[in-house]
């Protein structure tokens, strides 16, 4: 892994879950898992398509993999008003400063 990647992951690894942050601005970060996100079609892209998710937000019920992608997106902007292409910006954002 290259030093510009560990860079990168860390503080994605530290900003907490993306989804918690906008839904409860004020959440304390906690352990989170590195979701790929993809835009359409198969394959994950490289390391600057992270996103930082908690297991609940990637993998539980609500969360991306528990939804589908199309499901997470059709609910999260229904509810809240964000998409997975939102929360990337976020991360990037957050990567890049």
């Amino acid at each position: 892994m290259k030093r510009a990647e560990m860079i990168y992951k860390g503080k994605l690894a530290q900003a907490g879950c993306l989804v918690c942050k906008r839904i409860h601005p004020h959440h304390e970060p906690a352990s989170v898992e590195l979701h790929h996100y993809r835009s359409g079609g198969w394959g994950k892209g490289d390391y600057t398509t992270l996103i930082p998710l908690c297991v609940a937000h990637h993998r539980g019920d609500t969360g991306v993999h528990g939804l589908g992608t199309k499901g997470f997106d059709a609910h999260y902007m229904d509810a809240h008003g964000f998409t997975q292409a939102d929360l990337l910006a976020d991360a990037r954002q957050i990567a890049n400063s």
